[in-house]
C-alpha cells in the first residue's frame, strides 16, 4: 500500500479547511426523536467521504441487514449501545467500538437498549446520501412509497436488502 498520486500539486498550501461546531443543530430529525448531522456530505469533500453524526433516540430503530455495491460504510460508537451487525452475528457496541464494511459486505445497525446512543458513520467514496436519509425520514412521517418506487430508490442509493 503506498500514497495514492498528489492531488494537490501547488507550493504555498492552501486555507481551505472547513469547520463544523459541537452546537450546530442537525439537518434532520426523524419522527422518532433521532437526528442526523451533515459533518461532511459526498459535495463538501469533492466525493472523498461523507461523515455523518447519527443520534439514535431511544426507542428501537435501524435499518435490516444489507449491503451497498459502490461505498464502504464505516460505524464508530459515540455513546451508549448500538447493535451493530457484520454480516454474520450481532455485536452490542459501546462507546469506542469501531465497524468498517468494505464494498458488498452485510450490515446493519440497531439501538434496541431503551436508552439514547450516537455514533459516527462514515461512507467512502461520498456517495449522496442525503436525500437517501431524508426520504426514509419523510416515508416515516407518513410519505407513501409504492413498491414500485422503493425499488427504484433503493437502487438509486445504492441499498440491497438481505
Amino acid at each position: 500500500m503506498s500514497y495514492p498520486q498528489p492531488r494537490y500539486l501547488g507550493e504555498p498550501g492552501l486555507t481551505n479547511a472547513s469547520f463544523r461546531s459541537s452546537g450546530e443543530a442537525p439537518e434532520l430529525t426523524y419522527p422518532s426523536g433521532g437526528t442526523a448531522h451533515y459533518l461532511a456530505t459526498g459535495v463538501s469533500t469533492n466525493g472523498q467521504f461523507g461523515l455523518y453524526r447519527w443520534e439514535m433516540a431511544a426507542v428501537p430503530s435501524g435499518p435490516e441487514p444489507h449491503f451497498h455495491r459502490s461505498i464502504s460504510e464505516s460505524f464508530y460508537v459515540l455513546s451508549g449501545t448500538i447493535r451493530l451487525y457484520d454480516g454474520t452475528s450481532w455485536i452490542d457496541a459501546a462507546p469506542g467500538d469501531f465497524l468498517f464494511v468494505p464494498e458488498g459486505g452485510i450490515h446493519a445497525f440497531r439501538n434496541e437498549s431503551g436508552e439514547p446512543a450516537s455514533m459516527l458513520i462514515l461512507f467512502a467514496p461520498g456517495a449522496p446520501r442525503e436525500d437517501y436519509f431524508e426520504t426514509l425520514a419523510r416515508v416515516a412521517d407518513g410519505q407513501p412509497l409504492s413498491e414500485e418506487d422503493k425499488v427504484a430508490f433503493y437502487l438509486r442509493h445504492d441499498t440491497f436488502w438481505r
